[in-house]
């Protein structure tokens, strides 16, 4: 029997919440090839699945996996082309922390081979399930709706310059989606939440995810929520939630999957 890799909740709705990096567990079997900082899946989107956890009172879908970004990363393309050209990213099997540390220990990198191998076990078994749910969506609303949820930590120099927005909403530049779409998303945050600063298409502008399945043309409109985890939670390790500021982001975040919700495609 082959162990679980993703988790997916069929809803009613036409939405299907991504969680790609929300995995933390690592394969019994690579455990050994990891340094001690690989081990600590530090670069995890933490607490996603419960900031999101009024999906299912609404009939969202959500789909999520059970292992780490530093296994695969799910939200990079499966041929490895960076997303980023000329910045500084992670990619499709990770080699460094956000902060450039080594994940592995010297000579256990994994090569072409082990890339290869992965792929099968980890990457395609998720984007079969979202591909096949987004059709299932569509087959009965007449179009899907996907949300890819993220967080990162504020401050990552080896990634970005200066504190993360806090809201980093990414449409492809505008192709993943009809227009106005995210630019409104954009908009009702700042409006809920002026303390926070939000951006559309600015250093995340949407990974694989949104730019592969958000095809608005043949009816799968996609939006990426980048969030900077320093709005509800602790940045360091053990990355303690935060209750007094979750409970704060939540609501604004229900408003916003309640208005992706109300959109309906011409």
């Amino acid at each position: 029997m082959k162990p679980e890799v993703f988790k997916l909740q069929q809803g009613t709705s036409p939405l299907l919440i991504s969680m790609p990096h929300v995995g933390t567990q690592l394969p019994d079997d690579l455990k050994p090839v990891y340094s001690d900082t690989g081990l600590q899946v530090d670069d995890t989107d933490w607490h996603i699945a419960e900031l999101y956890d009024f999906a299912q009172s609404l009939g969202v879908s959500t789909i999520r996996p059970v292992y780490s970004r530093y296994v695969i990363d799910l939200n990079r393309p499966a041929d490895g082309q960076s997303l980023y050209p000329g910045q500084n990213t992670t990619g499709l099997c990770p080699l460094t922390t956000f902060d450039n540390v080594p994940l592995y220990r010297p000579g256990m990198e994994p090569d072409a081979a082990e890339t290869a191998r992965r792929l099968p076990l980890y990457w395609h078994p998720y984007h079969n399930a979202l591909a096949a749910e987004l059709a299932r969506i569509k087959a009965i609303h007449g179009y899907a709706l996907l949300w890819d949820a993220h967080s990162i930590r504020s401050l990552i120099p080896h990634l970005f310059e200066g504190e993360l927005p806090v809201f980093n909403f990414g449409s492809a530049s505008g192709a993943s989606c009809a227009p106005g779409v995210a630019e409104a998303l954009l908009a009702q945050a700042q409006q809920l939440a002026p303390h926070y600063p939000a951006v559309l298409n600015g250093r995340f502008k949407g990974g694989y995810i949104t730019r592969a399945y958000g095809q608005p043309a043949n009816g799968v409109h996609a939006v990426q929520l980048e969030l900077a985890q320093r709005s509800y939670m602790q940045e360091q390790a053990p990355y303690a939630l935060d209750a007094s500021l979750s409970a704060q982001l939540k609501p604004v975040l229900e408003v916003l999957i309640k208005q992706f919700l109300a959109f309906k495609p011409a």
